[in-house]
């Protein structure tokens, strides 16, 4: 039987009177259990109900579900979990972003699918778009997950089940247009300018661009192998004429060793790119739009899905699916 005990504080005229009731579990086989509740009765039902549980087996320590808060469990995870992933840098800028709302103090057992609703109504209000506001859900869901499955919390209930996640937004086909490609080069600084240009020359990641090494440039047979890429494989991509003469003019040899990318922070890099993007007055073009804009350029140069995905890292040619829109006058001259 559990134990309840009255508790006792002093009034406003400092004289002792019950100010809340214990309630106290103690079985064999189970960590002793106590909680305080207002009143007798609400101390007695807890009591009942999880001594209940107990006894038949489906009983789920909750205590610390019910003292960690959403923020402490988000540093917990950042810490833990997203500090080893690649990308890591956008991930704990995302929960940094979760950590300044009200909803980071709430504890985990409190949250029901209801307040992500409003979480994703509130975002989508402030114009994030809907794929961000998936990324963000997505890191709470699997903390979730990790909670319960590795942290000890087994009573906690994914929230993120139970909501239905914004409509991802439709992938983006923004082609470099005449005029932009000349104006964008020449108001970028070097090294950016070569970056930029081996970015559309190669088709690669903005990371797999800023980890590359002059020892893994090929001369003879013109190519670098990509040791840290986003898939976690490995990949040996091609390089044209003109991204050779970029290596070349970047100081690369044979005999080179180290980063390529020495005076050159990945941060500053996307910074360059929108400030010369903005002198040249062009608009609505993001640095990963050089990506589609290379895929694009491969297809019109007649290569096929399979061609196409050894070079950029695809997994699936389905991914490849948005990074086809070829214009329509290249189409025309591969028709005849």
């Amino acid at each position: 039987m559990a134990t309840i005990n009255a508790r006792k504080g002093p009034d406003a005229n400092n004289k002792l009177v019950i100010i809340g009731w214990q309630a106290i579990i103690r079985k064999r086989g189970h960590p002793s259990q106590t909680r305080t509740f207002r009143t007798k009765r609400d101390a007695e039902a807890w009591a009942k109900v999880t001594e209940s549980e107990m006894l038949r087996g489906v009983w789920l320590d909750r205590s610390e579900a019910e003292s960690t808060t959403l923020g402490e469990a988000l540093q917990r995870y950042a810490d833990e979990i997203s500090i080893n992933k690649k990308g890591s840098a956008q991930e704990l800028c995302r929960i940094r972003q979760w950590l300044e709302r009200p909803i980071s103090k709430r504890t985990l057992n409190t949250l029901r699918g209801k307040d992500f609703a409003a979480y994703v109504k509130s975002r989508l209000n402030e114009g994030v778009s809907p794929n961000t506001v998936r990324l963000e859900l997505a890191i709470v869901g699997n903390l979730f997950t990790v909670a319960a499955r590795e942290w000890g919390m087994e009573s906690l209930v994914n929230p993120m089940r139970s909501i239905k996640l914004p409509a991802p937004a439709k992938g983006r086909n923004r082609r470099i247009q005449p005029g932009e490609w000349g104006a964008l080069i020449a108001q970028l600084p070097y090294p950016h300018d070569h970056a930029v240009v081996l970015l559309v020359e190669t088709a690669m990641r903005r990371g797999e661009l800023s980890g590359m090494r002059w020892e893994d440039v090929q001369w003879t047979a013109p190519s670098i192998l990509l040791q840290d890429t986003k898939n976690g494989e490995s990949r040996e991509v091609p390089l044209s004429c003109a991204a050779l003469q970029i290596l070349h003019d970047l100081g690369g040899t044979p005999e080179a060793t180290g980063s390529v990318w020495k005076t050159m922070a990945t941060h500053s890099f996307s910074q360059a790119f929108i400030r010369a993007c903005d002198r040249a007055s062009i608009e609505d073009l993001r640095l990963h739009d050089l990506r589609h804009e290379a895929a694009s350029r491969l297809f019109e140069k007649g290569l096929n899905p399979m061609q196409v995905a050894a070079i950029t890292g695809h997994k699936t040619l389905q991914m490849l699916k948005r990074y086809t829109h070829l214009r329509a006058e290249d189409l025309a001259k591969m028709l005849g």
